[in-house]
């Protein structure tokens, strides 16, 4: 064992050892005092592993807050799928988010849950079972096919809105202008009107939070558009206005932030953006893909930073770990309101 081949020479040099006095104590939370909340928070600094990393995203995320630093999120579909919809919903409608980067499932996803509710199911479950039974599957959430139904009803009003004002007013949309139609219409449509405050795009519509959306048609909404551009030849979206204003919002910001759960293209094109202003001060990566295949949804923030994505003194961190596990933990650390103690 090493530590015996080297244990003569560490006697002698015993009093010129590297010590380690100065560094943090590995520890876990006493639940054997009375349970702070806050504290339990800020023991995961100490837990080691992904815990410790976990403990400073939420250092780093507390400061963003505290401070007001203009906060860009990306996310994948799946955020939407799952539930933290309800706390990306109360970071817009709270104005906490600047601007946000997704994909076209999450759009999808946050109007159809106003519409009727996605279901927890069972990731083992065959999928020819659910094939026979019209249900799809995003992991163990199922998703009757039914609320597809609604979806194309609700996409094809927006679209011959869109359209209209396209050729009435000679207005071409971009994706954040989609979304910011979508989000108030939302409010409106005799489908979505009840639940709309459940919605992340109402809240964004409402807050003037602009929503992209890089790879729009990779989706039900691009099939949807299919069928809506064989019938008007002449629809379009433009989605270079959104690179556009996107880099114009990075590059007028003194200081930003960047939160992003998963990785995809909303990551990349969020990233992308910031190049223009030589990248971010802050930025929090919560994920479960790893670097070893090049991909960009893997890729760590060196390699973010050898792109000019994130500036190299930013204050950052990546945690790799579920976002259905840390995001929940992440958004309790700035809640200001009392926690209210079970009644006996």
């Amino acid at each position: 064992m090493w530590i015996w081949d080297k244990k003569k020479d560490a006697e002698r040099s015993l009093k010129n050892y590297f010590s380690l006095d100065n560094f943090p104590e590995i520890k876990g939370y006493d639940f054997e005092k009375n349970f702070d909340f806050k504290e339990f928070l800020k023991s995961y600094k100490n837990m080691g592993f992904q815990g410790s990393n976990l403990g400073a995203a939420i250092s780093i995320f507390q400061e963003i807050i505290e401070k007001k630093v203009p906060l860009y999120i990306s996310f994948t579909g799946n955020m939407i799928s799952s539930g933290n919809r309800e706390l990306i919903a109360y970071l817009v409608k709270n104005n906490h988010v600047k601007a946000i980067v997704t994909t076209a499932s999450a759009i999808e996803e946050d109007i159809i849950k106003c519409i009727k509710p996605f279901h927890l199911g069972s990731f083992e479950i065959k999928g020819s079972f659910l094939l026979e039974n019209l249900i799809g599957r995003i992991g163990n959430i199922f998703v009757p096919a039914d609320r597809y139904v609604y979806l194309e009803r609700f996409i094809n009003e927006v679209f011959k809105n869109i359209y209209k004002q396209q050729k009435e007013k000679n207005k071409i949309f971009s994706t954040h202008g989609l979304a910011g139609e979508i989000g108030l219409y939302i409010e409106k449509n005799e489908y979505t009107s009840k639940k709309c405050k459940e919605s992340f795009l109402y809240w964004a519509s409402k807050n003037k939070i602009l929503v992209f959306c890089p790879g729009i048609t990779d989706g039900t909404l691009g099939d949807i558009s299919v069928f809506f551009k064989r019938n008007h030849q002449d629809f379009v979206i433009d989605i270079t206005e959104d690179n556009k204003f996107l880099t114009s919002m990075l590059m007028n910001e003194e200081t930003a932030a960047s939160l992003i759960l998963g990785g995809g293209i909303s990551k990349h094109f969020l990233l992308n953006a910031a190049i223009f202003r030589d990248g971010f001060e802050y930025s929090i990566y919560l994920t479960t893909a790893q670097e070893f295949d090049g991909s960009d949804s893997g890729g760590d923030q060196e390699e973010a930073i050898s792109w000019s994505k994130i500036k190299p003194n930013a204050k950052r961190i990546k945690v790799v770990a579920d976002a259905t596990i840390t995001f929940p933990l992440l958004i309790s650390s700035i809640i200001k309101k009392r926690i209210i103690e079970p009644t006996h």
